[in-house]
């Protein structure tokens, strides 16, 4: 799996129809909301890009479309940990339309997403494997019912020795692709399905979008610290004659 997102949307209703049916936008009027949703930010002209290819935009970029009745942007810092906590400007620019966040990171097998309808959140669930249930609000829409009731587990690896339980009753990414299918319309990984939306065929904008206070690449720099500090020494590992993989000690480098 290596599925990334970081998606927001303001719809009138459901996006699914208004992506089916998308064509090009305007730049200048894309620009214009994409200055909303980063206000005294600078904006300049990128590459373009699709929907497809786009959900996961390198830092400081972001793609954006009008559709009718709907706007789409994908910008990594719409990734939030705790995706109810999206900003107040952010959610009044949204007021009186669905909004909908998803957010998936193949690296930590999370996944993020929230929902708001007119102003209310109706749902808002985060959640990894090392982090666990971060957020877990609202109750599950019908797509997530049989991940909670055990359906989907987490296999053990092949080969693997003492491996844990997976430490959630589903594996992120793969809830986060159903979520991507029913929230968007479209999905990134596995068997697609006669009714999906092609992804690679809604254009998008590009933009690079950047902090003139330089606080997003501070930010960034002391989450890279962080997780550099949090991580143990690096281990290795290389596949035995029984067929098992074994890992390789210090002395063995």
């Amino acid at each position: 799996m290596g599925a990334k997102t970081a998606l927001l949307a303001f719809a009138d209703g459901d996006i699914r129809p208004a992506l089916r049916g998308a064509t090009r936008s305007e730049r200048a009027e894309t620009e214009a909301l994409v200055r909303q949703v980063h206000p005294g930010y600078v904006v300049e002209p990128a590459d373009d890009n699709t929907l497809l290819e786009g959900t996961y935009p390198p830092d400081d970029f972001m793609y954006a479309t009008v559709v009718a009745g709907a706007e789409l942007y994908c910008d990594r810092r719409l990734m939030l940990d705790r995706p109810s906590e999206l900003p107040e400007h952010l959610r009044r620019t949204g007021a009186g339309r669905r909004i909908i966040v998803h957010g998936m990171h193949s690296v930590v097998d999370w996944l993020g997403f929230a929902v708001w309808e007119d102003g209310v959140l109706i749902r808002s669930l985060s959640l990894s494997p090392d982090s666990g249930i971060q957020e877990n609000i609202g109750k599950p829409y019908d797509f997530e019912l049989p991940y909670w009731a055990g359906e989907h587990p987490v296999e053990p690896v092949p080969g693997w020795h003492n491996q844990d339980p997976y430490p959630l009753p589903f594996h992120p990414l793969d809830l986060g692709e159903e979520a991507l299918r029913a929230l968007f319309g479209f999905i990134i990984e596995g068997h697609p399905s006669p009714d999906d939306i092609d992804a690679d065929a809604v254009h998008l904008h590009g933009f690079r979008v950047t902090d003139p206070s330089n606080e997003d690449q501070a930010a960034r720099e002391a989450a890279y610290a962080g997780a550099l500090q949090a991580m143990g020494p690096p281990r290795r590992y290389c596949l035995g004659p029984d067929g098992a993989v074994h890992e390789i000690s210090a002395d063995s480098y």
